[in-house]
């Protein structure tokens, strides 16, 4: 598929994540973080196991049940191209050579693994209203939330969604479909087949239910093909918040309740996110 150089931009933006960064020696003998197999930060953690398993982790809490939906931010997280996200942590002191503790540094885009996007994303008078991070609205970001299965032989089309009936009240909904399935968040290279919404999909979405907060399990909300219509359907309403990169594997379906919680990043359009149910 050939795109023009403004598309291909936005999709760096909207589903690429970032690019390997420093290895050790590169920026005054900072390596990457000893979590990492290699220190040099060329390969991946030191059991690179498959996702079966690092399975989810459950943890009782009062008398529900914490399910984490977050991907671990791994060096085998997708990107554009070959190699994966590569390191995002570095450690700029360590006790091991001598500090007096260890410290790491952190560096990836905004945009990598399970994050979320704001309104001015691709919006710029969102932007430039200062609808960052910092403003996304908590209330939207925590509470009772569906998760639901997406027929698995389509994009999420407006016929999709009208399939799907979801119930006129609901604020949150969790779609994971075909790309759980084949575990597209599990490997290295960005695969642009992903499924996502469709630009009616996004539109049948707005004008049908009450969703605010839209999560789906790849990188980006939007279907390769609708990557702009559909993001910008969204975020002409800035009370939509679009959850990316969630780890939906092995959880049933139905009603639990979401908390995810992102970074106050004062001027950034999108933010990595913690985000866990408890059923």
């Amino acid at each position: 598929m050939s795109l023009p150089p403004p598309l291909m931009a936005m999709l760096l933006l909207a589903v690429a994540t970032a690019p390997r960064v420093l290895a050790a020696g590169d920026d005054g003998g900072i390596a990457a973080h000893p979590a990492y197999a290699d220190a040099a930060g060329t390969c991946g953690p030191a059991s690179a196991a498959p996702a079966a398993a690092e399975a989810r982790r459950l943890e009782e809490y009062d008398d529900g049940r914490i399910v984490d939906i977050t991907h671990a931010y791994r060096p085998e997280l997708p990107a554009v191209g070959p190699d994966g996200l590569g390191p995002v942590v570095f450690q700029t002191m360590s006790m091991a050579n001598g500090s007096i503790c260890n410290l790491s540094e952190l560096r990836m885009v905004v945009h990598a693994g399970t994050h979320i996007d704001t309104p001015g994303h691709m919006i710029q008078e969102h932007f430039e209203a200062g609808l960052d991070a910092d403003k996304l609205d908590l209330a939207v970001l925590n509470g009772p939330a569906l998760l639901v299965d997406v027929p698995r032989n389509t994009n999420i089309t407006a016929e999709a969604m009208e399939f799907l009936k979801i119930p006129k009240g609901v604020r949150r909904v969790l779609f994971r479909t075909l790309n759980t399935d084949r575990k597209l968040m599990w490997e290295k290279e960005g695969d642009l087949s992903y499924v996502g919404f469709t630009e009616d999909g996004a539109q049948w979405l707005v004008d049908n239910t009450d969703i605010k907060l839209v999560g789906v399990d790849y990188l980006s909300v939007a279907a390769f093909d609708h990557l702009i219509s559909a993001h910008v359907v969204f975020f002409k309403n800035p009370d939509i918040i679009p959850v990316e990169g969630l780890k939906l594997d092995d959880v049933p379906v139905g009603v639990y309740n979401l908390h995810c919680l992102p970074l106050r990043l004062v001027g950034a359009e999108g933010s990595p996110v913690r985000c866990i149910l408890i059923k």
